[in-house]
């Protein structure tokens, strides 16, 4: 008989105690951002095969408001950690308060948005747990019977989906691309428990200081934006996408662009959509020159309307475009351009001009 009892194997481990699907909330300054409401959406129907709650963990300082719209976004119980030391996003603290959050609670399930932030936080939180993590996933599901998660990403270029299982250890987690998956309409009305969470870190124990935070000047917000227009290859340098940046303008849309267009150096990196860039959901998408293959495809398929302006009829895009034009896209820009700012130009005509201002002491009808 051997002497040493055999190693466990994943049939031996008891995860009973661990329940639960949660998401973390990222927020600056007390606002926060649309990841973490786009991921409650994807957590109430796993919660639901897994019969178990969702939870929130909302981190930060005087941020109960945010605990109250995670409610509102579908949490059922919201974990909230509240303190000065906490107002400012550092790796150090925060990670500290998720972690001891997840042992004292023991959640099956975290997941992170893949934003800057999130993918720091997720990273040294793992670590603290010593667990597995997934990143940059696109798709997420549940095991009811064994209650694994299933966390898929584009893998070699975006021919291969590769599934990831953390069969041995809790919580699993995973962060997820902003724009992958939907938020569910705010329901001001629904119930839900707020678990304040103690936690105690004296600010000299901390090794990072927030000196300032400098905004950049005009930020790139595609995860957010409700209609998109992005330029590849066929706009054949810069000076293309100073021509789609006056579509964009006349549309009130961001602008986007390809990883060949980034790479060339067109446009900085933050506009890239796909694989590499941001996944979007948009009402609007349009892609100008851009042919279509299936990394650009994945971070922006779930658009509403696609429109594709492309010379080559054969390109990828029309497979999966609303609306295709075929022609010359330096022609067809500037046509779309001049029609967007003269509908725009109708429409503020059509607009009432704005009342003046009553003098004050005056009545509702401007007589004092």
């Amino acid at each position: 008989m051997s002497e040493h009892a055999p190693a466990a194997t994943e049939d031996t481990i008891d995860f009973s105690d661990y329940r639960g699907v949660w998401v973390y909330i990222q927020q600056r300054d007390g606002v926060a951002g649309p990841a973490g409401w786009q991921l409650l959406g994807q957590a109430v129907g796993m919660a639901k095969e897994l019969n178990t709650e969702v939870g929130a963990v909302v981190v930060g300082h005087d941020v109960r408001h945010l605990a109250e719209e995670a409610i509102a976004y579908g949490a059922d119980v919201v974990y909230l950690v509240d303190h000065p030391v906490l107002a400012q996003y550092r790796t150090q603290p925060y990670a500290e308060a998720v972690a001891e959050v997840c042992r004292r609670r023991k959640p099956e399930i975290v997941l992170f948005g893949s934003t800057n932030d999130g993918r720091d936080l997720a990273g040294a939180v793992a670590t603290i747990l010593k667990t597995g993590l997934t990143a940059d996933g696109t798709m997420l599901s549940v095991e009811p019977d064994t209650r694994i998660l299933h966390a898929s990403r584009p893998d070699f270029g975006g021919k291969l989906m590769s599934t990831i299982l953390c069969k041995r250890h809790r919580p699993q987690m995973a962060t997820c691309r902003p724009g992958v998956f939907e938020a569910l309409p705010p329901d001001r009305s629904r119930q839900g428990r707020i678990e304040h969470e103690a936690f105690e870190l004296a600010e000299d124990a901390i090794t990072t200081k927030v000196i300032d935070f400098i905004p950049e000047e005009k930020h790139v917000d595609l995860a957010s934006a409700k209609a998109i227009v992005s330029g590849g290859r066929g706009l054949g340098g810069p000076q293309g996408f100073e021509m789609l940046q006056e579509l964009a303008d006349a549309l009130g849309a961001a602008m986007g662009a390809s990883r060949v267009a980034v790479n060339a150096g067109w446009v900085s990196y933050e506009h890239q959509v796909g694989q590499t860039g941001q996944t979007v959901r948009p009402k609007l998408y349009v892609a100008v020159g851009i042919s279509g293959q299936i990394q650009h495809q994945v971070g922006m398929q779930d658009a509403d309307v696609i429109v594709a302006i492309n010379r080559d009829p054969n390109a990828p895009i029309f497979k999966m475009a609303t609306y295709g034009i075929v022609g010359d896209l330096f022609e067809i820009v500037p046509a779309l351009t001049r029609q967007a700012r003269a509908l725009r130009e109708r429409q503020q005509a059509r607009e009432p001009a704005p009342a003046e201002a009553a003098p004050a002491g005056a009545g509702r009808n401007g007589t004092s």
